[in-house]
């Protein structure tokens, strides 16, 4: 794996709150009078169930509250459709624009850019590894792996198999999930082997990594998917046709983590087929996106600390990060309607 910076500054003593305002009072629109400053978004990709609700929320919240936006550009995830639809939305001159960067080591010229124009970047769900931003907004990454390594680990009794499903290395979460799994795995489960399947958070490559060890390894015991979205279909289908999809709690069965927390996710832990998710909160990753694009338009700053809304401000090398809350989704908690799946469908 290439080498990533892990070191996290987090002042817990203060408040993380706006120097001229609120974090969550002034979430449901512009704090100042009149119309709100223009800001632009680019959505990263429609190929995923946690995307499109991503997107759903970004546009019914953007009419909801009446914000001024430029048109959302979708770049799918491709670099080079990233670097163009955050050029050209910057063109149009807004304040700040919402993205999400698939490749987060190849950032800082398209930041840069920004920064130079006045723009602000707000980050969702990805921290870009070299730029400056005004905000990320996304869940703590390392705590996927760390949770799916230890719901696996007890699943398993701390011995045999798992095949991990990895996203892309190039990118931050794809690196954090992996790198905690791992790190995990060998201080608390060192009897399990971890045959680890990188994917460019692709389904059909996953699949077919997955058939081949599979068939090199008969006594598999538990899979680790890192996105859900792009993971769960084509593997529920290739153990269904191998015969290997067996409910929970029943002989043959194969533990299956996922992270994403989609509706089809959620499914299918009430049918048994899979164990567990963790619910990234793409509720939460919009509204609060919007939130610190207007804020970033307007001029506010903020300050390190625990939040108002169950979360946490941390301090980057390049700018702020608040970590939302991403819980670990099971059949004792798989209908709370806390979960955002819970409230919309596929």
């Amino acid at each position: 794996m290439k080498s990533r910076r892990t070191a996290r500054s987090t002042c817990l003593t203060a408040t993380a709150v706006l120097i001229t305002g609120c974090v969550t009072g002034c979430a449901g629109g512009a704090a100042d009078s009149g119309p709100s400053p223009q800001i632009g978004i680019d959505l990263p990709r429609s190929d995923s169930a946690f995307w499109k609700a991503y997107a759903s929320y970004i546009r019914s919240d953007i009419k909801d509250q009446q914000l001024s936006a430029l048109p959302p550009t979708e770049s799918g995830g491709d670099q080079e459709a990233f670097t163009a639809d955050i050029l050209a939305l910057a063109a149009k001159h807004p304040k700040a624009i919402v993205m999400a960067p698939q490749n987060t080591m190849n950032t800082h010229i398209t930041l840069d850019s920004l920064w130079a124009k006045n723009i602000q970047a707000i980050s969702v769900d990805t921290e870009p590894e070299h730029g400056e931003v005004y905000m990320v907004v996304r869940a703590d990454n390392r705590s996927y792996g760390s949770k799916a390594c230890e719901f696996l680990g007890r699943q398993l009794h701390g011995k045999g198999k798992v095949a991990e499903l990895q996203g892309s290395l190039d990118s931050i979460n794809g690196f954090e999930r992996s790198d905690a799994f791992a790190v995990c795995m060998k201080r608390s489960f060192p009897a399990i082997e971890v045959i680890a399947l990188p994917t460019e958070w692709k389904g059909d490559v996953a699949s077919a990594k997955l058939q081949s060890t599979l068939a090199a390894n008969q006594d598999l015991g538990g899979i680790y998917m890192q996105a859900g979205g792009v993971f769960l279909q084509p593997t529920l289908a290739l153990l269904q046709q191998k015969g290997l999809l067996k409910p929970a709690g029943t002989p043959g069965h194969i533990a299956i983590v996922s992270n994403d927390g989609i509706p089809a996710e959620l499914d299918a832990i009430r049918r048994g087929q899979i164990d567990a998710t963790v619910s990234q909160p793409a509720d939460l990753y919009a509204k609060y996106a919007l939130f610190y694009a207007q804020a970033a338009a307007q001029g506010k700053t903020f300050q390190p600390g625990p939040t108002d809304h169950d979360s946490t401000l941390i301090q980057l090398p390049n700018g702020l990060e608040d970590q939302l809350p991403a819980p670990l989704v099971t059949k004792d908690n798989v209908d709370d309607r806390s979960l955002w799946a819970n409230h919309v469908s596929d």
